[in-house]
């Protein structure tokens, strides 16, 4: 006993150096982790008040509900502001349900094998695709096959093209890491299949679903390639103009149009605003995109 005590007491322990080794990895890492997401924070913070201070202190009503201008100055971006929102408002009511669906499919119903496998791998790919292939998409069918010109139609329409991949795979993914017990156990209580993605795999994959529409929302709001294909630079000159066959540019383009074509004496006044317009409305999707999300944490907690 007294041998093998003496032996253990002299004999360094080789946990003890390993257990050191990864306590300083560990805290080198969050270390480093904290770093990168304080530095990565205030570079957000900091581009959202350097494109916002400087264009909302100028913001007039006038300038928000005025006609764009071609040559004289103090034109407003009314029409292209209302062609953004209804853009976008027409893109999500078809690619929502398609993407959703497609999700679900993919995730519940599709067979596992090479040609879903396939599909999956072309999902991905169209995903990661430039918007403006889109945009030639978008050309080809409404410009070229149904000879209807620049419309908004094309341009929602296109939009939606654009959003359908990314809905796809996150409802899809969403849907696949709800935990597994919980669909037995709708399933054990007597539930139907589609009572349970009804009212358990939506429920719970809602947060991850609801952050991929904002995804797509704030990107459709601020794309411009697909637009200037499909539905042009120039709108109807109309401020609330809901025919679809109307030409259909978005803030996005306006502000472009005014950056590299416009012989308007504010151009870069005029940009600085829209800028920070087009900004904020982004940040105020995302906000109108969660209330449902708090509610049902309300409801929850309650």
């Amino acid at each position: 006993m007294s041998t093998r005590g003496k032996i253990s007491g002299n004999t360094p322990n080789p946990f003890a150096s390993r257990r050191g080794l990864n306590q300083f990895n560990n805290r080198l890492f969050t270390l480093l982790v904290w770093v990168v997401g304080i530095c990565t924070v205030l570079f957000i913070c900091g581009l959202l008040f350097l494109i916002l201070q400087k264009g909302l202190p100028k913001l007039e009503w006038s300038f928000l509900s005025g006609l764009p201008s071609e040559i004289e100055e103090g034109g407003g971006i009314g029409p292209t502001l209302f062609n953004s929102i209804y853009v976008l408002v027409i893109s999500l009511v078809i690619s929502i349900p398609l993407g959703m669906a497609a999700g679900i499919y993919l995730a519940e119903f599709a067979p596992d094998n090479k040609f879903i496998a396939f599909v999956r791998i072309c999902v991905e790919g169209l995903a990661s695709v430039p918007s403006i292939i889109f945009g030639l998409f978008g050309i080809a069918i409404f410009v070229e096959a149904f000879q209807i010109g620049l419309t908004i139609l094309g341009g929602a329409v296109s939009l939606a093209f654009l959003n359908l991949p990314v809905l796809t795979r996150v409802t899809e993914e969403a849907i696949r890491a709800v935990p597994i017990e919980m669909k037995n156990a709708s399933f054990a209580l007597g539930g139907t299949h589609l009572q349970t993605i009804l009212r358990v795999l939506i429920p719970v994959s809602l947060n991850s679903i609801i952050t991929g529409i904002c995804l797509v929302a704030g990107r459709a709001f601020g794309e411009s390639a697909v637009i200037i294909l499909t539905a042009g630079v120039t709108t109807s000159g109309e401020m609330w103009d809901f025919s679809l066959f109307s030409p259909g540019e978005t803030l996005a383009v306006h502000l472009w149009y005014v950056q590299s074509e416009a012989i308007v004496p504010d151009a870069t006044e005029i940009a600085e605003k829209a800028a920070a317009v087009l900004v904020f409305v982004v940040l105020l999707i995302n906000v109108i995109f969660r209330v449902p999300l708090w509610l049902n944490a309300r409801k929850t907690r309650v």
